[in-house]
């Protein structure tokens, strides 16, 4: 069949890793057609343009900038790329009758177009939701509750769930707060497909922690505690920040990878205090960036405790990848916590709880049998929850039910 996917995450390559480029190439390898729709931003200085990959069609749109921008161009960017996708897709895939409709929140605003190719070509609509909008940004006070912006907003959430036949959401606590907050959804189109990959085996990898750790100039013999992502206020890094200055912890290191836009008052916030328990890496390539977990120990997931929403952050996968412990600082709505440490692969605090996390940093250092036994459950947790497999089951089994 042919599957159409719409994100404003770049996708260049269906061969790239991730959690939307694993998904589709698993569709592709199944024997589907893939139209996928994605943005080409302001910054990259590029039009609109096609891109044609073995049983693959890559659409880039023009937008403006939509990620790691300020508030007012991203809302503006946000409002205006149903319409820009919309044109796109008229023009370059018109001759496209679709089968089934993928698509991903952020942003909220797909409704008209989703509507429109539903109407069009009679498809099957599949929301992944990847993010509670507009909610999460009225929890961190970046919209006025109940004001204009709001108010559309939800009229657009509201469409969008409507005109979805099935909604996958990243866990339990997600679905839960869905069909609280909105009494008209009927349950039987809810379901947990959470975020997902395609592992890689790591039978054939020889990994030289030494070798990879002298190459990003870490220290050899610490523990290193690593945060990868999305460096935004949305993750609460100052709780990080507090973490690192205020450790006496000795043979432990703190290491924070990524970009956002919180990057430059962190790095700030670095030439000021010079911590020396600490290191900070701008955003990598994903080949680099998976390397460097190689010669980690554990991983951190750090999110503002004031959400009210159950977010469900995708950068746990790659710490379960390659079997890593994992450290959850988070609000006390998300259930990503509780499946860390029902899973024995980690733990769970509240953000903004020192004492605990130097607890945590101190047991999972002197213990050795437990850091051990909850590197290997890392792993199987993964293998048993969270790859693509599973959820390109489900969307198939959604589809064939609603075909029938």
């Amino acid at each position: 069949m042919r599957v159409l996917f719409l994100t404003i995450v770049k996708i260049k390559s269906l061969e790239e890793r991730g959690i939307y480029t694993d998904l589709l190439r698993k569709f592709r390898n199944e024997g589907h057609e893939i139209f996928a729709v994605s943005p080409v931003e302001r910054r990259d200085g590029k039009v609109t343009h096609l891109i044609k990959e073995k049983n693959a069609n890559l659409l880039q749109v023009k937008t403006l900038n939509l990620q790691k921008s300020n508030a007012i161009e991203k809302g503006i960017g946000t409002m205006l790329i149903e319409h820009q996708y919309l044109r796109a897709i008229k023009k370059h895939f018109s001759n496209n009758k679709f089968d089934l409709i993928l698509y991903s929140t952020p942003p909220i605003t797909f409704s008209k177009v989703v509507g429109y190719l539903k109407n069009r070509d009679r498809a099957f609509t599949y929301l992944l939701l990847k993010d509670i909008f507009p909610q999460n940004v009225i929890d961190m006070g970046f919209l006025k509750k109940n004001g204009i912006l709001h108010k559309y907003f939800l009229k657009k959430e509201r469409k969008l769930y409507k005109l979805s036949d099935r909604i996958g959401c990243m866990s339990n606590a997600n679905m839960k707060y869905i069909l609280e907050h909105n009494k008209g959804i009927d349950p039987s189109k809810i379901e947990v497909n959470p975020n997902s990959i395609e592992p890689i085996s790591l039978k054939n990898i020889e990994i030289n922690k030494d070798v990879i750790r002298q190459k990003f100039d870490l220290p050899q013999k610490s523990i290193i505690l690593v945060y990868g992502g999305n460096l935004g206020v949305l993750q609460g890094i100052d709780f990080l920040l507090e973490i690192i200055k205020e450790s006496t912890i000795s043979d432990v290191f703190f290491l924070i990878v990524g970009n956002g836009t919180e990057y430059k008052r962190i790095s700030k916030w670095f030439n000021k205090e010079k911590p020396k328990n600490a290191k900070l890496l701008p955003g990598l390539q994903k080949d680099d960036y998976d390397l460097l977990l190689q010669a980690c120990d554990v991983g951190m997931i750090f999110l503002s405790h004031r959400f009210t929403i159950p977010n469900f952050p995708s950068r746990l996968l790659s710490y379960l990848e390659f079997g890593m412990p994992i450290v959850a600082a988070t609000d006390t709505h998300t259930d990503v916590g509780l499946i860390i440490e029902e899973s024995k692969c980690g733990f769970w605090l509240e953000s903004g709880d020192l004492k605990r996390m130097n607890e945590i940093i101190l047991e999972l250092k002197n213990n050795h049998d437990i850091f051990l036994q909850m590197k290997k459950n890392a792993r199987l947790l993964l293998e048993r929850n969270y790859t693509v497999n599973l959820s390109y089951e489900l969307i198939i089994k959604s589809f064939k039910s609603h075909n029938n």
